[in-house]
């Protein structure tokens, strides 16, 4: 497996026109939880989780990891990014023969829908980790029925690679390079 090396982590705060991607912070438990409790986020992620299970689980500063961006506006957590995570070899759709592309997740709360921020957020993030990883793909993998992530990956710049089915519904598999310009 290629292995993206070391990586300091948090890097300095992310701005763009519109937005702050940055790691976690107390503060955003409160978003945390009611991202990962909606029905709307998590239609095509599997589902819900309950709110009283996460107000137990979540930590009292959720989400401090490598790879992890908060993604805000005028300082509120609206969703977040991960970048970093490997993309496991036993999983289907890959680039590489070895496996393990940096793969790119994107959750944002209903309202933050529809105004670009994704897109925003998410091409700031790519153009983070092209700086720091250059020339390494990143992919990407979402349910074809899920138009509006579908929408971003090509406005994004990710190329279909392939199709399957995982999870009970037909996977969309991209793949996105620094070397090819955002759509």
């Amino acid at each position: 497996m290629t292995e993206l090396g070391p990586v300091v982590w948090p890097p300095s705060s992310i701005r763009t026109e519109r937005l702050v991607l940055r790691q976690s912070e107390a503060w955003d438990r409160a978003a945390f939880i009611e991202l990962f409790a909606s029905e709307e986020v998590h239609a095509y992620l599997g589902g819900p989780r309950p709110r009283e299970e996460l107000e137990s689980a979540v930590p009292k500063v959720p989400g401090r990891r490598p790879g992890l961006f908060v993604v805000a506006l005028n300082g509120a957590m609206i969703g977040t990014i991960t970048l970093l995570d490997r993309r496991g070899a036993e999983r289907p759709g890959h680039v590489r023969p070895e496996a393990g592309e940096a793969e790119l997740g994107y959750m944002f709360l209903p309202e933050a829908w529809g105004r670009g921020y994704a897109a925003e957020a998410c091409a700031a993030a790519l153009d983070w980790f092209a700086g720091t990883f250059p020339g390494e793909p990143v992919v990407l993998c979402t349910q074809t029925g899920n138009n509006r992530s579908m929408s971003l990956a090509a406005k994004l710049g990710f190329t279909e690679v392939q199709r399957f089915e995982e999870w009970g519904a037909e996977q969309w598999f991209g793949v996105w390079s620094s070397d090819a310009p955002f759509g």
